[in-house]
């Protein structure tokens, strides 16, 4: 017999021993001899054992040997993870606040391959049966500063952990990151862990997955249930700070999947239809199923790596597009799709601006080829006086502020009613037919520096030097005024 276990033995018969005393003890306590129990110490004897006791049966894991320990508790994760674990350092044990043991490197292994490492790992274990290894039970795991690297083979790994039973175990995920990468191993965009975890609901009978995240530095939470007998995914995402809240329901009982998404956004709702298969994800997007104000389709290829976006309005909202707090900016600024491994293209047709109701016949195409990100070809028209149409467009970050760079023509059909609109004065309205010029607008700053100003194929320096910095404001009315004045100083100039 070894040592450890002539030990646990004995502990047993101490244990039994100090519960024997005190029943028999607590059964005699009345008021009546409960000083001569205190005079007899029985009582503080009683509480000490009991204390040490208690410590030495807590601290019995210190006593397993390391290569049973970790064959244990890699056969309890396994079992209910269904999941392959490494540990490659020794563990450790504490006590406080509970029982745990702690692992400094712990690898995930996913159909074979390493699908994660994590620099720490808590294990708490259950109160019960320490005295005996194969008995102990895991009741919550808690990864810490995990990395997962996520693909088209393995995207769906946190879902497929629904799977599993949670009725008496949590796994907590903190401080970790999900790298999906593409078919060339690159990173596509890094989703950021900041509190996550699976439990069980009793109310639904499910699992539930409850997760606070951050990607392209936005922040929003995730609620994520499988329903495994109607084979179906309902889940619940919110950006806050967009205030935006998506709930969606995927089915998966065919080899094409389905589903279908909706989206509140400041009390207007909205709906996705999107099919899923083993080569591309297809949606379209609209407001309403009959006679939509806008629809949107759009696709992406996962391997290799292509999305296409297109739509039509009836009017687009210009601050999604060139407020510098916006989704689309914000995403642009991260600098995540500047990947030579991505290629997108989106077109969307719009009647009008909401929030500027002069501009029309409004056509955006966007771009990402190489690594580089354009606006070329895109075009809109001020009422029917004038045409713009942007070329040789670049997108990019400088100095942590958004820039966009590029050439611009304008083709001037009513030149009169611009005078008017302008209020500029008779004397100076010469002939306008053809404008050309160089721009750079900063996002974050909201200004524009105008360059090679050609006017009727002819450069005027008075003229670039009155229009070469352009600085707009929050207000409309003073951006409006601002300009006019602006344009008329240049009008002028130009008329000598």
């Amino acid at each position: 017999m070894s040592k450890s276990n002539s030990f646990f033995k004995n502990l047993k018969t101490i244990n039994h021993s100090i519960n024997s005393l005190l029943e028999r003890n607590l059964n005699k306590l009345k008021f009546n001899n409960l000083i001569n129990l205190a005079r007899s110490n029985k009582i503080v004897l009683t509480v000490v054992a009991l204390i040490m006791s208690s410590i030495c049966y807590l601290l019995i894991p210190n006593f397993y040997k390391q290569a049973d320990i970790l064959k244990e508790l890699n056969s309890e994760l396994s079992n209910k993870l269904n999941l392959d674990f490494k540990f490659t350092k020794n563990l450790k044990y504490n006590v406080f606040p509970r029982p745990h043991f702690i692992s400094d490197e712990l690898v995930i292994l996913y159909d074979k391959s390493e699908i994660s490492k994590i620099k720490k790992t808590k294990i708490y274990i259950s109160l019960e049966n320490l005295f005996s290894l194969e008995q102990i039970k895991i009741n919550q795991v808690i990864f810490e500063k995990a990395n997962f690297n996520l693909n088209n083979q393995n995207f769906d790994f946190f879902i497929r952990l629904l799977e599993n039973k949670f009725n008496n175990f949590d796994l907590n995920i903190i401080n970790s990151n999900i790298f999906f990468r593409d078919t060339q191993n690159e990173v596509l965009f890094i989703n950021k862990i900041l509190k996550m975890k699976y439990y069980y609901d009793p109310k639904i009978f499910q699992s539930i997955l409850s997760s606070e995240n951050k990607i392209f530095n936005v922040p929003y939470n995730l609620e994520l249930f499988k329903d495994k007998y109607q084979k179906r995914i309902l889940s619940k995402v919110n950006f806050k700070f967009l205030k935006l809240q998506i709930e969606n329901e995927f089915n998966f009982s065919n080899e094409v999947k389905n589903g279908k998404s909706d989206l509140l956004f400041n009390k207007s709702k909205s709906i996705i239809d999107y099919k899923l298969d083993k080569k591309e994800f297809s949606f379209s997007f609209y407001d309403k199923l009959e006679n939509p104000k806008f629809s949107y389709k759009g696709m992406f290829n996962l391997n290799p790596f292509f999305s296409s976006f297109e739509g039509k309005t009836q009017e687009l909202n210009s601050i999604f597009l060139f407020n510098t707090m916006a989704f689309i900016p914000q995403i642009l600024k991260t600098e995540i799709l500047n990947n030579k491994n991505i290629e997108f293209e989106s077109s969307i047709d719009a009647n009008k601006f909401s929030d500027n109701l002069n501009f029309t016949n409004i056509f955006l195409n966007f771009r990402i080829q190489e690594g580089l990100i354009d606006i070329d070809n895109s075009r809109l028209s001020w009422k029917s006086f004038a045409d713009f149409k942007f070329s040789d467009s670049l997108i990019f970050v400088k100095n942590g502020e958004l820039v966009l760079d590029g050439k611009l023509k304008i083709d001037i059909s009513n030149y009169d009613e611009i005078y008017k609109y302008l209020l500029t004065p008779k004397n100076f309205r010469k002939k306008l037919k053809k404008i050309d010029l160089n721009f750079s607008y900063n996002f974050d700053q909201k200004s524009t520096t105008i360059t090679d100003i050609k006017i009727n194929n002819q450069y005027n320096q008075s003229v670039n030097k009155i229009l070469s910095d352009v600085i707009l404001r929050d207000d409309n009315l003073q951006n409006k005024i601002y300009l006019k004045k602006l344009l008329n100083n240049a009008i002028k100039s130009y008329a000598g």
